[in-house]
């Protein structure tokens, strides 16, 4: 989804973003051409945890003669809010039974539903890897 971000760039320093839609965001890079990258990796470190909707793009004019983005320029990068957003998403697996009752029996134990323990068993396992 494309998203508006403020570039700005003083004399011997990288450039600079900042996210109107996200308060707090910034991103930064060597070389312009690099800054969409640093939009997404921002984006990413900005929500990561979060569980609240996402909000949706503005339009650069919607932020014309604000203070907080007065010199620089508008640029809008492509963010890929897959990588982000928390929303439950249904999906069709396949397992042996005699799994899936250990799964269950070990979620019950544990107060989780199925897709509880099986997310926090996903993501045990990537931080490991």
């Amino acid at each position: 989804m494309l998203y508006p971000i403020h570039v700005h760039k003083d004399r011997d320093s990288a450039y600079g973003a900042s996210f109107p839609d996200f308060p707090g965001c910034f991103a930064g890079a060597d070389e312009l051409q690099d800054l969409p990258r640093a939009a997404q990796e921002a984006v990413e470190a900005h929500f990561h945890g979060e569980t609240h909707a996402i909000p949706g793009p503005s339009a650069p004019e919607a932020w014309k003669g604000k203070k907080d983005f007065s010199g620089g320029f508008w640029m809008m990068v492509d963010i890929d809010l897959s990588k982000v957003n928390t929303k439950a998403v249904r999906l069709n697996i396949s397992l042996p039974e005699n799994l899936v009752h250990r799964i269950d029996a070990v979620a019950k134990a544990q107060r989780l539903s199925r897709s509880a323990f099986l997310a926090k068993a996903a993501e045990r396992e990537m931080t490991e890897a």
